[in-house]
C-alpha cells in the first residue's frame, strides 16, 4: 500500500467556519463589500440599464477582450526562454490571483466581480521577460524622459489610455495599487473620490518610484487582490525554479507557512480570513506576516536575484532592448510609416473607434515606443529584434524540451 504524504494544512476555526457557511447559505451581506451603485466611470454612463449585469462584470468582459489579454499566454512569469508547458506564464498567474482573491473575498462577503476585474487586469501592462524586461524598459524610458516605467501603472495606461475602455475607477485603482513586491501586515483602504484625484496620483507615480510604492487600494477588494498576488507567486515560483533546475527543493529552508505551494496558499488564505473577517481591513497575523516576508526574502536570494543567469538572458537582453528601443524611437521621430511600430501598433490601436483629445499617433515618441515594447510577448520581441537586426551579435535561444 502506498502511504499518503502527511499534510500540515491548517483549517479555519470551527466557529468561524460555521459562521461563514451560514452567511453563504443565507447570502447575507457582511457589509464591507463594495456597492455596485457607487462605481464611477469617466463617462456619465451607468450599467443600471442591464439588470443582469454589474459594472464590474462589464469591466471583466472588457478586460478579457482587450487584445493584450491574450498576450499573457506568452509572457514570462519568472523563467524565460524555456519550451516547457508546465512553466508558469503570466496567463496562469493572473488566474491564480483571481481564484485566490475570490476565495478570500467570498468568505469575507466582498464584491467578487470587482475582485475578478482587478485580478485579471493587474498585469496586462507587464512587458516580456518578467522583471528583467520591466527593469530594462524602466531604465531606458528614464534615461530618455526622466519618467518611470512601472508595470502596474502601465496596466492602467493600457486599459484607460491606449485602449480607453472607460473602466470603473475602482477597478483601475485596484490594478494600479496591486504592487505585490511591497508586502504589508495590514491593508487598510484609502478612499479616492474622483478620476481627477486618480489621474494626479498616476502622474506622481510616473515621476517617483518611491511614491508609487506607497499607493494603496481604495477598496477592500483591491486589498485582497494585492495580498493574493503574493500568495499566488510565493510557492509557485519555487515550483518553477525546481522545474527549471535552478534550485533543488532542499535549498529552501523557510517552511513556517507550509511545505510546498499548496500548503503555503491554503495556510495564508486561512490566516487572512481569520484576521480580516468582519473588519474594515485585510490582515495577516504577526507570525504569518513574518513567515511570508522570510519566505519572500529567500525567494529573492535563491531565485529572483539569479533568474537572469538561469534563463539565458544575461549578456544579451540589455543590448537587444537598447537596439529595439532606439530603432523604434528613430522610426517614430522620422515618421517611418513602414516601421512595425506603425504597422503593428499605432494602426492597430487606432482601429478602436474612440474619441481622443489628441490622436494616439501624436503621443510623445518615447511613450509610443514604451507602449509598443511593453505590449510584446517574449516570442514577439525576439522575432522583432531578428527582423530589425538580422546581423546582430546578440541572440536569445530557447532551452528545448530535450535539452540537458
Amino acid at each position: 500500500m502506498v502511504g499518503m504524504a502527511m499534510s500540515n494544512k491548517k483549517a479555519l476555526s470551527k466557529e468561524l467556519n460555521e459562521i461563514i457557511c451560514k452567511n453563504n447559505r443565507l447570502r447575507a451581506a457582511i457589509g464591507f463589500g463594495f456597492n455596485d451603485e457607487k462605481a464611477l466611470r469617466r463617462s456619465a454612463t451607468t450599467d443600471s440599464s442591464r439588470a443582469w449585469n454589474s459594472p464590474f462584470i462589464s469591466d471583466v468582459d472588457t478586460i478579457m477582450h482587450c487584445p493584450y489579454f491574450s498576450r499573457y499566454a506568452d509572457k514570462t512569469q519568472v523563467f524565460s526562454l524555456y519550451k516547457n508547458d508546465d512553466m508558469t506564464r503570466r496567463s496562469l498567474h493572473v488566474q491564480l490571483v483571481s481564484r485566490i482573491s475570490r476565495t478570500i473575498g467570498r468568505a469575507l462577503g466582498l464584491n467578487l466581480e470587482l475582485i475578478e476585474a482587478i485580478a485579471l487586469g493587474h498585469d496586462v501592462g507587464h512587458p516580456a521577460f518578467a522583471h528583467t524586461g520591466e527593469k530594462l524598459l524602466d531604465e531606458l524610458y528614464y534615461q530618455h524622459t526622466g519618467r518611470r516605467f512601472l508595470h502596474n501603472i502601465h496596466s492602467v495606461r493600457v486599459l484607460d489610455k491606449i485602449h480607453a475602455y472607460d473602466l470603473t475607477l475602482q477597478t483601475l485603482n485596484g490594478i494600479a495599487s496591486h504592487n505585490g513586491e511591497m508586502e504589508l501586515d495590514e491593508y487598510r483602504p484609502v478612499p479616492i473620490k474622483s478620476f481627477a484625484q486618480f489621474d494626479e496620483i498616476m502622474e506622481k507615480c510616473a515621476l517617483d518610484k518611491k511614491f508609487a510604492d506607497k499607493i494603496m487600494p481604495c477598496t477592500l477588494e483591491g486589498a485582497v487582490v494585492r495580498i493574493s498576488d503574493i500568495i499566488a507567486y510565493l510557492g509557485k515560483d519555487r515550483q518553477d525554479a525546481i522545474l527549471a533546475k535552478a534550485v533543488q527543493e532542499s535549498d529552501f529552508t523557510t517552511h513556517e507557512i507550509g511545505f510546498g505551494n499548496a500548503e503555503m496558499v491554503d495556510n495564508l488564505i486561512v490566516n487572512v480570513i481569520e484576521n480580516s473577517y468582519g473588519k474594515p481591513y485585510i490582515k495577516l497575523d504577526s507570525a504569518h506576516f513574518d513567515a511570508l516576508r522570510k519566505a519572500k526574502k529567500e525567494n529573492y536570494e535563491k531565485i529572483y536575484n539569479h533568474s537572469i543567469e538561469h534563463t539565458g538572458l544575461k549578456g544579451n537582453i540589455q543590448p537587444m532592448m537598447e537596439e529595439v528601443y532606439n530603432q523604434l524611437l528613430d522610426d517614430v521621430k522620422g515618421n517611418v510609416q513602414s516601421s512595425p511600430i506603425f504597422t503593428h501598433h499605432i494602426r492597430q490601436v487606432n482601429q478602436q473607434k474612440v474619441v481622443r483629445e489628441t490622436p494616439y499617433e501624436k503621443t510623445e515618441a518615447n511613450q509610443l515606443v514604451v507602449d509598443y515594447i511593453a505590449s510584446m510577448t517574449d516570442d514577439y520581441f525576439i522575432e522583432l529584434h531578428e527582423r530589425l537586426f538580422p546581423n546582430s551579435a546578440y541572440k536569445l535561444r530557447y532551452k528545448g524540451y530535450f535539452d540537458e
